[in-house]
């Protein structure tokens, strides 16, 4: 099967699977171009979520447009965000249907309730995952791979965002740039 139509069927299955959001579809983006087709290392994976992540907006998309490109170019770029879109855009058109129709039923109340800690153990998941890579890198998780630089600017834009209301692209733009410097000196 040719990388293109790997890429549109992988995304195919983030779209139809990553129920609530793009952070839910990291996860799913990195089952399947990491972990079950081998087209990505963690690390190189990772630093597509980040990019994705600073770019203006979802991320779900973001993270398609920006694999796709990297791994097969325009076509694959169009290929994956399309893929990654098509199922939500069929879908909601269905539910947005049975939803106006049958909205006052409580079973559907509850089905929406019921999903609800399934969005938020993906979302924190993919968190988890990225900050342990953060941390210590692709070797694993072990003391000696610990990363002193990476933890002190976790910390230290965490203390920012909480202490004084930064705003998030100012903390990030100002731990890449303090981060980078760091890196220069060692």
């Amino acid at each position: 099967m040719s990388i293109l139509l790997q890429l549109f069927f992988s995304f195919i299955q983030v779209g139809l699977f990553s129920v609530g959001g793009g952070y839910a579809a990291i996860p799913l983006i990195q089952n399947q171009i990491v972990e079950v087709h081998g087209l990505m290392t963690l690390q190189e994976f990772t630093d597509l979520i980040t990019i994705a992540e600073m770019t203006p907006g979802p991320i779900s998309i973001n993270s398609a447009t920006f694999v796709g490109i990297r791994l097969a170019g325009i076509p694959g770029a169009i290929l994956c965000t399309i893929g990654c879109i098509l199922p939500s855009f069929f879908i909601c058109l269905l539910l947005a249907y049975f939803y106006y129709k049958y909205r006052q039923l409580n079973g559907v109340q509850k089905v929406l309730s019921a999903l609800r800690p399934a969005v938020v153990a993906l979302i924190a998941s993919a968190g988890v995952s990225i900050l342990l890579l953060g941390l210590f890198g692709e070797e694993g998780v072990a003391i000696e791979n610990f990363r002193l630089v990476e933890f002190g600017l976790l910390i230290g834009g965490f203390y920012l965002l909480r202490r004084y209301r930064l705003n998030a692209i100012q903390v990030i733009f100002g731990t890449g740039v303090f981060g980078s410097l760091i890196y220069a000196i060692l």
